[in-house]
């Protein structure tokens, strides 16, 4: 299998330059002396979260005829916001397939860029959007599993290594791999010395038990839904799993109060508002530093659409348990 390439991302990175945001490294004053860490603020995207990175570089790559079509996605929320803003920006008609229990926030975003919404069950997403394309003609922008969303992903990874070229570890959220993937490819072909580590919700952990089995190992929809983390219930393709495997250093779970947690520090101390998937990285610094790789640390917060409600319920508790 062909996994992609340093020069993939350089490409995609020069592809998306003018729609995405370079996101800066921030340095946390209140963090461990001993294990400096950065964080890298994905929630500042137009969309709020880093999928613009690999949905702009895919559209980007699509010729006249694929333009005319349309695109079709499926998505728990911020690819779906993703590809909806990239298409509008094209000139591009846009169908988004969405299961009912997203949030309302990531619904009403994505309908605001001007894509179709379509609501479907849990886990009917993928046959939906395939019925879509099979009725339409129009072209099929997956989540994670395309080289060109990889490397769209990767430019992450990229910046870091630019900007911070003596980091020694860095943190990744996963779900369908896409990201991590990218990332992990940019950065361990930069910074051969530099590790990168996964970090996923305990209660949607199959990635970390497909990695220590081997193979890809199943968890069902119901399963990987018990988490917070509505962006990371995904599980890794045969492509992204690929690259897993060659590029990832190892894995990390963070427990649902340290998602929660997570993401009242973020907002105390950091001073970022972060979905609960954005901030299962900082989770795993702040609460697994035992399982950690010691040295300079930076954490990808990978999204901040987060449910006014929830927010309020994570802000208030943690004030509350004060």
């Amino acid at each position: 299998m062909d996994l992609v390439k340093l020069d993939d991302i350089r490409a995609a990175a020069e592809r998306i330059a003018a729609t995405v945001v370079r996101t800066p490294l921030l340095p946390c004053t209140w963090a461990d002396r001993d294990r400096p860490l950065w964080l890298k603020p994905e929630i500042l995207q137009p969309i709020g979260a880093f999928k613009i990175r690999g949905a702009v570089n895919a559209i980007a790559r699509l010729d006249e005829d694929a333009r005319r079509r349309g695109v079709v996605t499926y998505s728990s929320g911020n690819h779906a916001q993703a590809v909806a803003y990239a298409a509008a920006n094209e000139g591009i008609a846009a169908h988004v397939v969405m299961p009912a229990s997203t949030p309302q926030i990531k619904i009403d975003n994505t309908r605001a860029y001007g894509a179709e919404v379509v609501l479907c069950g849990e886990g009917q997403r993928e046959k939906v959007a395939y019925e879509i394309v099979a009725e339409r003609g129009a072209v099929l922008v997956p989540p994670f599993d395309h080289p060109d969303i990889i490397a769209g992903q990767g430019t992450i990874g990229l910046e870091i290594a630019e900007d911070l070229p003596d980091v020694e570890v860095v943190l990744v959220p996963i779900s369908g791999g896409g990201l991590a993937s990218g990332v992990a490819a940019a950065v361990t072909a930069l910074l051969p010395n530099a590790k990168v580590i996964g970090v996923e919700p305990e209660l949607a952990a199959d990635t970390r038990e497909s990695l220590r089995a081997g193979s890809r190992v199943d968890w069902s929809v119901e399963k990987r839904n018990r988490t917070i983390a509505d962006g990371l219930r995904s599980q890794p393709s045969e492509l992204t799993f690929a690259h897993l495997k060659v590029h990832l250093h190892d894995l990390v779970t963070v427990t649902e109060d340290e998602i929660r947690s997570a993401m009242a520090v973020l907002a105390h101390k950091g001073r970022l508002v972060a979905e609960p998937s954005g901030a299962v990285t900082t989770a795993a610094y702040l609460y697994h530093a035992a399982e950690l790789p010691a040295g300079r640390t930076v954490a990808i917060v990978s999204g901040g659409n987060v449910d006014p409600a929830l927010l309020s319920d994570v802000l208030t508790r943690a004030l509350d348990e004060e």
